[in-house]
């Protein structure tokens, strides 16, 4: 019961423990595997996409193995699929805004458990996925030694779909209205990102 008490109050305020990417480590982004892993912890709209992800997936499985993996792995595949190409110059339309229009329906997903094919999850959660990657491919391009802060950013991004995992694993007999609430803040993040780029 304390756990649930404990994500009542946690996840809602996920998406806002940290600055944006944008912001915070703007022009001040080091390399190496340290600064590779807390690079996704310090961005809000990375940290609540990987986090919701791992909340979906627990939420809406039909059944523990394999269905809850499906989403997690098909985003981070496509992340590094992503950040391949935006080290190769890759230049993707929409970059920003598809980043926040991937909250707000990562949002969405969570507060509704709207349950898909597991294959069907893993390609809309993979296409966003592509966005999120080419943003820290682009970052990263300017670097020496990519390929250490890169190894960070992904193990970064299985630990955060681990703890959504398991929170949502948590939440899946809990009051129906923690997972609404942190889904919530998803999407009205999203949203608030997508106003200020509008």
């Amino acid at each position: 019961m304390r756990l649930h008490r404990l994500l009542a109050f946690a996840l809602p305020l996920l998406p806002w423990v940290a600055a944006a990417h944008t912001g915070a480590d703007a022009g001040a982004h080091h390399h190496g595997f340290m600064a590779g892993f807390l690079h996704p912890l310090t961005g809000p709209d990375h940290l609540a996409a990987m986090v919701a992800v791992g909340l979906w997936s627990a939420l809406a499985a039909r059944r523990a193995w394999p269905d809850l993996l499906w989403a997690p792995l098909g985003f981070a595949g496509m992340l590094l699929a992503g950040v391949l190409l935006g080290l190769a110059g890759v230049s993707l339309p929409a970059v920003e805004p598809m980043i926040a229009a991937s909250l707000l329906v990562l949002g969405l997903l969570v507060a509704t458990q709207w349950r898909l094919p597991a294959l069907a999850a893993a390609a809309l959660v993979g296409a966003f996925a592509v966005f999120h990657g080419v943003a820290h491919g682009y970052e990263l391009a300017v670097e020496s030694g990519a390929a250490l802060t890169l190894a960070g950013m992904l193990a970064a991004t299985v630990l955060l779909h681990g703890i959504g995992i398991a929170a949502g694993w948590a939440l899946r007999h809990a009051n129906r209205w923690v997972p609404r609430v942190a889904g919530a803040a998803v999407a009205l993040l999203g949203a608030a990102l997508l106003g200020g780029l509008a």
